[in-house]
C-alpha cells in the first residue's frame, strides 16, 4: 500500500513532480512527499492505465498539491519526490504531462521527466 501511495505520488510527480516540482519528505508548505502521494492518488488509475481523461477527484487533487507548492522550495521538493516515486509505480510520462491542460491547472513548470528539478 505504501508504494502504491508513493507510486501515485510519481505519477504525478513525473506527473505534478513534475507538476509542482518538490521532492523528500520536507514540507511542502505543511505537505510532505507522503501527504502530496496520498493526496494524488485519485490520479493512480489516469496515470498508470489507458484511461483517457482523468476523474473530477483527480483533478481536485492535482489543483490541491499545486496550490500547496507555492514557494520555488515546496516546487522544488516535490519535483524531486515525484521524481523519485513515480517510475516505480509505472506513471506514463505522457500521461502525466497531460494532466495540467486536461485538469485546467496551471503549473508554473513543464511536467516532463527530463525537467531538472534544481533550477
Amino acid at each position: 500500500m505504501e508504494k502504491k501511495l508513493m507510486g501515485l505520488s510519481c505519477s504525478l510527480g513525473v506527473i505534478l513532480g513534475l507538476l509542482v516540482l518538490v521532492s523528500t519528505a520536507k514540507s511542502v508548505q505543511a505537505m510532505t512527499c507522503e501527504e502530496a502521494i496520498a493526496a494524488l492518488m485519485p490520479c493512480q488509475s489516469f496515470l498508470t492505465t489507458p484511461a483517457p481523461s482523468p476523474t473530477l477527484a483527480c483533478c481536485k487533487a492535482v489543483a490541491n498539491v499545486n496550490a500547496a507548492a507555492s514557494t520555488t522550495q515546496s516546487r522544488r521538493e516535490l519535483c524531486e519526490c515525484f521524481e523519485k516515486y513515480a517510475p516505480a509505480y509505472g506513471v506514463k510520462p505522457e500521461k502525466a504531462k497531460q494532466l495540467p491542460v486536461l485538469c485546467a491547472v496551471h503549473v508554473p513548470v513543464p511536467i516532463d521527466p527530463s525537467v531538472d528539478c534544481k533550477t
